[in-house]
Formats: C-alpha cells, sequence, structure tokens
C-alpha cells in the first residue's frame, strides 16, 4: 500500500519560509506525479504546485510562482515544497498527493487525478 506523510508544518510569521517535505513509501511507481494542494477552513483544495517524477517537468498556481518551488529527490522518494516571502492569505493544510498518469497541465491541477494523498500539514501564517 502506497503511503504519503508530510511533515514541515509550523507557525512564520509574514515574509518568512518554510520548507514542506512528502515522503512517498511502499510500492514505487515507475511513472509519477506528486502535488502539492491546500485547503484554507471554509475554502476548497486548490492546487499548488506538482512535479513529474521522471523528467522534472514542474507547474504552479499563478499564486505560487516566484515565490514557491517544488523539487524531488528520487533517491529518498521525497518532494519538497520551499515556500518564501508567506502571506497571511497562505494559511492553510497543505496535502501531498501521488498518482500515475501522463503529464499535463490540466490533470496535474485537479485534486481527483491523485488517488494517494497524505494526511496534510498545518501552515499558519501570522500578520
Amino acid at each position: 500500500q502506497v503511503q504519503l506523510v508530510e511533515s514541515g508544518a509550523g507557525l512564520v510569521q509574514t515574509g518568512g519560509s518554510l520548507r514542506l517535505s512528502c515522503v512517498l513509501s511502499g510500492h514505487t511507481f515507475r511513472l509519477y506525479v506528486m502535488g502539492w494542494f491546500r485547503q484554507a477552513p471554509g475554502k476548497e483544495r486548490e492546487f499548488v504546485s506538482a512535479i513529474n517524477w521522471s523528467d522534472d517537468s514542474t507547474d504552479y498556481a499563478d499564486f505560487a510562482k516566484g515565490r514557491f518551488t517544488i523539487s524531488r529527490d528520487k533517491d529518498k522518494n521525497t518532494a519538497y515544497l520551499q515556500m518564501n516571502s508567506l502571506q497571511p492569505e497562505d494559511t492553510a493544510v497543505y496535502y501531498c498527493a501521488a498518482d500515475t498518469f501522463l503529464w499535463s497541465s490540466q490533470w496535474v491541477r485537479r485534486p481527483q487525478s491523485y488517488g494517494t494523498w497524505g494526511q496534510g500539514t498545518q501552515v499558519t501564517v501570522s500578520s
């Protein structure tokens, strides 16, 4: 059984940084996509970023461009989300997700594309 475990939760001030990690364990996909989503109270889950495990292609939501960086370590089966210049509106529970599908900018942004999810990690940005 595939599992995703996130870490890196924290409380930071406006302008601060955090790095989230997501470790994939269990069955190792030969081709997969890992994504980061977030959900704030009372809001729908929204796409943050995604990375293609095989060729390192990436995609970002507009609000993440220039501030967030997604990366992966194949040897450790771990994806990272480096978040800089954090704002109060970035406060949310952040989830990593993974699945096996062909990369496309349309599919990677849809939560429904992912079958495996982590438990979520809380990010709080104080003003």
